[in-house]
């Protein structure tokens, strides 16, 4: 059986939930009575049933309907059971305990928790499986997941708002507004997309930003982060929802190898040019997000980057340029 088409329906049914199941990854799972689909799940919520778990209690008001137990059944899942025992129970061994003997997995899960166990105990209890449909789709949909695991430490996004003239802000000013209302807006679900926002001490005290996703749809918030040696009043918007991280060391590598064992995928830097300029220098910048307006602030506005060849330097590629009303939004990766 071709099994490619059940996968990527799989695949689209987990992304409905990327905003309410992160920092987990997104997961699909379907299942088979030979071509006809009996139940579907998803990870729906962090913190709640897996994807196979759902789907599996999904097809239960069906024996004795549809099918006589789940023997006759096939499990599609697009990321590899877990095997581990975290805020849910093992989906591996509760596929074993359905009576489930046959499996199709889109991609190992790249967690050393799971990675491979989950599999070995399907295979222990003479589960067939067969692993690999589709798994580039699987990783490219949980992008930062995977680099997580790979790289040891979360996938970082680094924003900025900059003056067609490449500044971003005149000096003792508090705030100096470039982008337009739409940029803003579209700035709203980048913050969505990503696990954490970290900011420095000075964007703190000079813009008091709240930092959050501010969308019409459900989402986890992303967690905040704060670097600064500095003091700071608790006062401040960005600590009024959220639980907020402060490192006062300036070791960066140091700060996000740190997130390695916490559960964050993902970090957008949302600074000015000092913070941005050492994310850049110390190589913890994987894609670099630029909103550009069509405003000059001339020779008296601060430079976004010690000179004017920034981007390319650091081996950064444009892969994407739209227009948002009257400004440019660039995404750069490497």
């Amino acid at each position: 059986m071709n099994y490619k088409k059940f996968m990527l329906q799989a695949i689209n049914d987990a992304d409905k939930y990327k905003y309410t199941a992160k920092p987990n990854p997104v997961v699909g799972a379907i299942l088979l009575k030979e071509e006809s689909i009996i139940s579907s799940g998803c990870h729906e919520q962090y913190g709640c049933n897996h994807a196979e778990i759902n789907a599996i209690e999904n097809a239960k008001k069906n024996i004795g309907k549809i099918f006589k137990d789940f023997s006759e059944l096939t499990l599609i899942c697009s990321l590899e059971p877990c095997s581990h025992v975290g805020k849910t129970g093992s989906c591996a061994h509760k596929i074993v305990e359905s009576g489930i003997k046959n499996v199709i997995i889109g991609s190992i899960d790249p967690n050393p928790k799971v990675s491979g166990k989950g599999i070995k105990i399907l295979k222990d209890n003479d589960v067939s499986v067969t692993i690999g449909i589709l798994d580039e789709l699987v990783e490219q949909q949980n992008k930062s997941f995977f680099f997580k695991h790979r790289n040891k430490r979360p996938y970082i996004t680094v924003k900025i708002a900059s003056s067609k003239d490449g500044k971003s802000h005149y000096p003792n000013i508090s705030q100096t507004d470039i982008t337009s209302k739409e940029s803003k807006k579209d700035v709203q679900i980048v913050r969505a997309n990503h696990d954490a926002i970290l900011t420095g001490g000075n964007t703190l005290r000079s813009d008091n930003p709240r930092m959050n996703a501010r969308v019409h749809f459900s989402l986890n918030q992303p967690k905040k982060i704060l670097l600064t040696n500095k003091s700071f009043d608790l006062t401040y918007n960005f600590f009024k929802d959220n639980n907020v991280d402060i490192h006062k060391t300036k070791n960066l590598d140091k700060i996000i190898k740190s997130y390695y064992r916490d559960e964050i995928t993902s970090i957008l830097v949302e600074a000015g040019p000092k913070l941005v300029n050492s994310f850049l220098k110390a190589n913890l910048v994987d894609e670099l997000i630029v909103y550009r307006s069509n405003i000059e602030l001339g020779s008296d506005g601060v430079d976004w980057f010690e000179d004017n060849n920034a981007i390319e330097k650091y081996d950064f590629k444009l892969e994407s340029s739209c227009r948002i009303d009257n400004d440019i939004k660039e995404t750069y990766k490497k």
